[in-house]
């Protein structure tokens, strides 16, 4: 595997580790603050279709998903929306394991799939130091979490130690939509709208301040695709989805 040596790459912090910490602290703190209501804004802000996004992602690895033997790892999982659809898709199949660095999230997430009787393992872990070994999961996703991290890289090369040989990484982000008049109605909302109403409705208006930032700033799709094969992976791809304002990322560790 090539290791990456770049460290003024999107998303890396050449100045130190103190930064990655004091930036990984900031985004704990955030997330910990809105967790009451993040659910319900999630699902409003984006009119409810986030929650076709992660029903299409489930649909996309439901080979994996179906396999008893296979182990699935759910990165910055917040309140478990991804995991909950990957259990929904195989009731019986794999085992599926959701990981947060938010303990008020989890707390979440824990009560919604006890609600449910879904049966996921939900473990407090920063995604950039994972606390399980080498080659441990088929399947390793993040969706709308990866951005968030304080080093892309970092992240990248941690998600590959803990695949198994074959195993696939997944990631869904936010992108910047290409056409014009879709990407200025879409800029608009992003930057003007969702800031001031997720502010109100969450008391919180830096959060929903920092959602349109952090997309602005996160790498295009083609740039992460290049990062993934600088990191080792292979057959990485992506495809937009939504008039191009999410976009999922696979690749796969040789």
């Amino acid at each position: 595997m090539r290791i990456v040596s770049e460290s003024g790459a999107p998303g890396s912090r050449p100045e130190g580790v103190g930064d990655e910490r004091e930036a990984a602290a900031h985004v704990r703190e955030m997330f910990g603050r809105i967790a009451p209501r993040y659910d319900l804004l999630n699902h409003l802000l984006s009119l409810d279709v986030d929650k076709v996004w992660r029903r299409r992602m489930a649909k996309r690895f439901s080979a994996v998903l179906h396999n008893p033997s296979a182990r699935v790892l759910d990165l910055c999982c917040g309140t478990g929306d991804l995991a909950l659809a990957f259990r929904k898709e195989s009731p019986i199949g794999a085992e599926i394991v959701g990981s947060d660095f938010v303990p008020e999230m989890l707390e979440r997430a824990r009560a919604k799939a006890g609600a449910s009787g879904a049966k996921i393992k939900f473990v407090e872990a920063d995604a950039l130091s994972l606390p399980f070994g080498d080659g441990s999961f088929d399947l390793v996703s993040c969706s709308f979490g990866f951005r968030n991290l304080a080093n892309y890289e970092r992240g990248m090369l941690e998600f590959f130690r803990v695949l198994k040989p074959r195993g696939v990484a997944a990631i869904l982000e936010f992108a910047e939509p290409r056409g014009k008049l879709f990407g200025s109605l879409y800029r608009f909302y992003f930057r003007q709208v969702l800031p001031r109403l997720g502010g109100l409705i969450s008391g919180n208006g830096s959060a929903y301040s920092y959602l349109p930032s952090s997309v602005s700033k996160f790498p295009s799709p083609e740039s992460l695709q290049s990062m993934l094969e600088r990191c080792g992976y292979t057959e990485a791809r992506f495809e937009r989805w939504t008039g191009g304002i999410v976009a999922l990322h696979t690749a796969r560790k040789q």
